[in-house]
């Protein structure tokens, strides 16, 4: 395993260290659709380096209780070109951490709760610019290492389709 890891670190050095460039716009606001959905604004910080802040909504559940989930969470991303595959395009790797409000109620056990929780996570993704307009497009994967609150547990299922409107060139 430690062979893998380290193999896997020493190929994602060589891989940045030779695809860092500048990126194509300063900062983008919009929606991620995913789960959860959210609104999202996206700043470059450096020429590699961009956070993402979010609020986001999700409510779930089955026939007799439901969750509602409000979330705010960041993500500092590190972005490398790939415009020798496509222009505008990067992808990104990062990570970042989240707390969320959430309320639980089944009423078949009559219980309700509300409690915080908090997360962290890592992120990987794709990001396009559109040459002729401004919108930024994002694909990601997000799991998620809930810490504390709703369901303490690891969730794979995180990430989202982002669509943004670009503010700044």
């Amino acid at each position: 395993m430690r062979k893998f890891i380290s193999t896997l670190v020493f190929l994602t050095l060589c891989f940045v260290g030779t695809n860092l460039s500048a990126q194509n716009y300063q900062s983008a606001i919009g929606l991620r659709l995913g789960i959860p959905v959210a609104v999202s604004y996206k700043f470059f910080i450096n020429e590699t380096s961009a956070i993402e802040l979010y609020g986001s909504y999700r409510r779930w559940g089955a026939y007799s209780y439901h969750v509602t989930d409000y979330g705010l969470g960041a993500t500092y991303q590190i972005h490398n070109d790939l415009s020798d595959v496509t222009e505008g395009l990067q992808w990104f790797y990062g990570g970042g951490a989240g707390v969320s409000f959430y309320s639980y109620s089944d009423a078949y056990y009559y219980d309700n709760e509300s409690n915080l929780g908090i997360s962290v996570h890592p992120s990987i993704g794709l990001d396009y610019r559109f040459a002729d307009a401004p919108i930024n497009v994002s694909l990601d994967w997000q799991p998620n290492f809930i810490l504390t609150g709703y369901g303490d547990r690891f969730g794979a299922g995180y990430g989202a389709l982002s669509v943004r409107y670009i503010l700044g060139e």
